[in-house]
């Protein structure tokens, strides 16, 4: 597969078999995380390969969050439970984290760097003919997620995502062609 199949071909699985990623397979996905450009070499990354607590964890935020505006009770309750279960039972969760720099220049290319590891992520999975599915927000900067991680002071969880075998592939969906959003400039 060429990389331009695979960037043709990724999609965000949402939908996983109960079949779990290999070792091998989570090693080369993270192998080809650390490829990614980043400039001046800092290699600004870490990444934390998510077991049932970490991802319980996760998914207590992210049911709390999910059911704060919600007025019923029973539905508030069943957000936070629909939304535990569905972390938990993930295949593989990979969590992203981001080494903060004091200097908010290389803060900022390193935050770059990081996504296009995450991106490196996502392609050789659909190489590997697994599926991924990226999620960022608000949550990553629960208190109880950070603890729960071991994530220190000075760094930024900027997301996870999940992998494993796709239960089914959705459609691409409609993009703006780049021709619209070019400008040549002499």
């Amino acid at each position: 597969m060429t990389a331009h199949e695979a960037i043709q071909a990724r999609r965000s699985i949402k939908k996983f078999t109960a079949d779990i990623p290999t070792r091998e397979q989570v090693e080369t996905l993270l192998a080809l995380a650390v490829l990614a450009p980043n400039n001046r070499m800092t290699q600004p990354w870490r990444f934390l390969v998510l077991g049932p607590e970490a991802r319980a964890a996760y998914g207590t935020a992210l049911g709390i969050r999910k059911s704060r505006k919600i007025e019923d009770p029973a539905v508030a309750q069943a957000t936070r439970d629909r939304t535990l279960a569905d972390a938990v039972a993930a295949p593989l969760m990979i969590g992203l984290v981001q080494t903060l720099s004091d200097n908010p220049e290389i803060r900022e290319e390193d935050y770059a760097a990081c996504w296009m590891g995450a991106q490196n992520i996502l392609l050789g999975a659909v190489e590997l003919g697994l599926g991924a599915h990226l999620r960022s927000g608000a949550v990553f900067n629960d208190a109880t997620v950070r603890a729960a991680w071991g994530v220190a002071e000075g760094e930024r969880v900027l997301g996870v995502i999940l992998v494993g075998h796709p239960e089914a592939v959705p459609e691409p969906k409609p993009r703006v062609p780049a021709a619209e959003r070019t400008t040549w400039l002499g």
